[in-house]
């Protein structure tokens, strides 16, 4: 397979140049393993990557269904089929699913994003036709009660207080994607809204499962020491005799474009911190088409800059130098279904405040796009962010984790090699020129968390329902 390489100039120092030879080692590396990709005739795709270091294998089942597609007043539907997916099926009652592969030695839980949801065993290989075959039977067979629904809203509702009610930074991030987004089904949190779960009941999950849970509406992904044939084998015998449903593909569904932000946006929230609090949000571009896109790799680049380890420029700067921060730092997702969002938060130091903090965060872009990023810089950050790519790939989970992510929004598995050039080529020019496109006021959300006095309360443990 062709690599393409970085040649140091003769400008470049010495270390420079080691550090491009090492990136372009990193992307063969990424490059040399194995996959196959199958497609069964009722619409299921198979994705099998081989991995024989070890006698594992990791199964996923992906849905290309998340809180995206979810209607007004029934948000976070899609994380409560989730977890009623657990409740058994006629075959296998509730709670035996994770039992039998706990009983074979494996592990097993589900998560649900935005864009998808996924389910997971991890097993030694000879294992496997047991987690297909109890996989794929609730993938239409599951049994939906009255009775299970009303005990297992009441576990998503704890976990709501639990993870963002009771989190004043989560509660801080969900109001204000609330508040930057305008019309896009991002705006919604993936556990949904506290009164759409209070007033949900189990036919809106039963719709749910009925539209979404169905072989052409997902990619199954093997990934460890296995035969490609022989998993191709084992699903055709489990996931084959499955029909397909009417659904439309990820390309064709309705296109959801968010307005253009046309001025920055303020909020405050209060809620009982110890501490005060910073987020800033800025829209931003994600990968559409690898092939020719080039900003969102940039994007990757800026946020390894200001944020990609202990001497980057914000924790340099803010917190080590100035002083004026306890915290800082970026973030910054290229792939998504939807759109993208740039972030900078920060907890400003004692003394400071978080004008303080939000003016000593602005005057840091503004020099980067004044004085740009130096080519040691730029070249120390993409062996950071190439070979943390990289480097996820020894695990097979994440392995697995990589392929159904980018199958669930509409790109392939093929796409990663590619990405992982472009991150390699981008340019120190590119970087300002993201910066200075992108983080502006225009297309700014600013949250401040304004902290209350702390009540004490007694703890107690979380209910036994919630799963991860």
């Amino acid at each position: 397979m062709t690599v393409y390489c970085c040649v140091a100039a003769p400008s470049l120092s010495r270390p420079v140049a080691k550090i491009l030879a090492l990136l372009a080692l990193l992307v063969a590396s990424a490059a040399s393993a194995t996959t196959h990709e199958f497609m069964l005739a009722n619409g299921l795709k198979l994705i099998v990557k081989e991995d024989h270091r070890s006698p594992v294998v990791i199964s996923q089942i992906w849905y290309k269904a998340g809180s995206i597609d979810e209607l007004n007043g029934t948000t976070g539907v899609a994380h409560v089929l989730e977890h009623m997916m657990f409740k058994g099926t006629r075959k296998v009652p509730g709670g035996e699913f994770s039992r039998r592969i706990a009983a074979a030695g494996g592990r097993e839980n589900a998560f649900t994003s935005r864009d998808y949801t996924a389910y997971f065993q991890q097993l030694q290989k000879s294992r496997l036709p047991l987690a297909m075959e109890l996989e794929s039977d609730r993938m239409r067979n599951l049994v939906l009660t009255e009775a299970e629904f009303a005990k297992e809203i009441k576990v998503v509702m704890e976990e709501r207080r639990l993870r963002t009610d009771d989190q004043p930074r989560a509660l801080v991030h969900e109001k204000m994607t609330a508040t930057s987004f305008q019309s896009h089904p991002y705006r919604h949190p993936v556990i949904g809204w506290m009164n759409d779960l209070e007033n949900m009941n189990f036919r809106d999950a039963k719709e749910w499962y009925d539209r979404w849970y169905a072989p052409n509406n997902a990619v199954l992904v093997v990934v460890g020491d296995v035969d490609p044939k022989e998993v191709f084998v084992l699903a055709q015998k489990y996931y084959g005799s499955i029909q397909s449903r009417p659904l439309l593909p990820l390309n064709e569904r309705k296109p959801q474009t968010e307005p253009l932000q046309i001025g920055i946006k303020r909020l405050t929230v209060k809620a009982p911190a110890r501490l005060p609090y910073l987020a800033m949000g800025y829209h931003a571009p994600v990968v559409r088409n690898p092939a020719t896109d080039w900003e969102p790799f940039a994007l990757e680049m800026l946020a390894g800059v200001l944020d990609g380890n202990e001497s980057a420029r914000l924790n340099k700067e803010l917190v080590r130098e100035q002083r004026i921060a306890n915290s800082a730092g970026a973030g910054y997702d290229s792939t998504a279904r939807g759109p993208g969002m740039f972030y900078l938060d920060g907890t400003p130091s004692e003394g400071k405040t978080v004008a303080d903090l939000e003016v000593a965060l602005r005057a840091e872009v503004e020099k980067l796009v004044r004085e740009g990023v130096t080519e040691e810089e730029l070249a120390r950050v993409k062996a950071q962010v190439v070979a943390g790519h990289v480097f996820q790939l020894d695990s097979m989970f994440y392995q697995a984790m990589q392929i159904g992510q980018l199958e669930s929004i509409g790109m392939s598995h093929r796409d990663v090699e590619t990405m992982l050039k472009k991150l390699q080529a981008v340019t120190a020019e590119q970087v300002r020129e993201v910066a200075k496109k992108y983080l502006k006021d225009d297309s700014l959300t600013v949250a401040v968390l304004d902290p209350q006095p702390l009540e004490q309360k007694a703890p107690f443990a979380a209910p036994s329902g919630l799963r991860h």
